[in-house]
């Protein structure tokens, strides 16, 4: 059986990164402060950092990150440093 490039290139990319951190929507924080973490943190540029936080603010929830087990770690430890609620799940498990 032939796997088609995007197909290969999907199932690589699940591979790679079973992992995803979810930040939480909170009463506590401001919308602006929550851009700024993922400006801050993740390097995001404004545009995808208000993206995320808007996903965050209206639907509960926004993945903000995907990678290997230790490094979601390390990014739900960071966010829960800025006082943003985060956990991490398996890819798909969310």
């Amino acid at each position: 059986m032939t796997v088609a490039p995007a197909e290969l290139a999907e199932s690589q990319t699940k591979i790679d990164n079973p992992w995803i951190t979810v930040v939480w929507n909170d009463p506590i924080n401001l919308m602006s402060y929550v851009t700024y973490v993922f400006q801050t943190y993740f390097g995001y540029d404004k545009t995808k950092s208000e993206m995320l936080m808007l996903q965050v603010h209206n639907a509960g929830r926004a993945v903000v990150s995907a990678g290997g087990r230790e490094e979601m770690e390390r990014d739900v430890s960071a966010m829960h440093a800025y006082g943003l609620w985060a956990t991490m799940a398996k890819d798909g498990d969310v």
